[in-house]
């Protein structure tokens, strides 16, 4: 069992191989909305308090950061270099852009463009790295007839 699911994904059949991809990306999204809140707006503790409080937590953050780092290890040595980066990352970011788009500011204020645009990238950075880690560990099948007909 634990032989097909670690199998490159290029020599399974084509729907297992879409569903697997499917499967890890409806992961990554998942594993983003459980762990990261929805609203991401800062806003006061009580009303008419002057601190502020966000409903992310060092927690989630780091069972968000686990969790996609194991899959982007997993799809790195399942399947081709760039689809870790289009299953992992892609989906965490577009609901992180949705839900910052969500919540308009006045133009003057909005730095969700910058926060966006700089999280996108250290979660694509981090798949890459993560993934070309795992391709190491990658075991390429042995063609054993092509080695016998050399040796002869």
């Amino acid at each position: 069992m634990t032989e097909k699911l670690l199998r490159p994904l290029r020599t399974r059949p084509w729907p297992e191989r879409w569903l697997t991809r499917l499967l890890g990306a409806a992961l990554a999204a998942a594993a983003y909305r459980l762990c990261l809140p929805w609203d991401l707006r800062n806003r006061p503790e009580l009303e008419g308090s002057l601190t502020e409080t966000t409903p992310v937590t060092a927690l989630g953050v780091v069972v968000l950061a686990l969790v996609l780092l194991l899959l982007a290890a997993y799809f790195g040595r399942r399947d081709a270099l760039a689809w870790p980066l289009l299953l992992v990352a892609v989906p965490p970011s577009a609901l992180m852009y949705v839900s910052f788009h969500g919540h308009p500011e006045p133009p003057d204020a909005a730095v969700w463009p910058l926060a966006w645009a700089f999280f996108t990238l250290v979660l694509g950075a981090w798949v890459l790295i993560a993934s070309s880690v795992a391709r190491r560990f990658r075991v390429e099948a042995v063609d054993e007839e092509w080695l016998l007909r050399a040796q002869r």
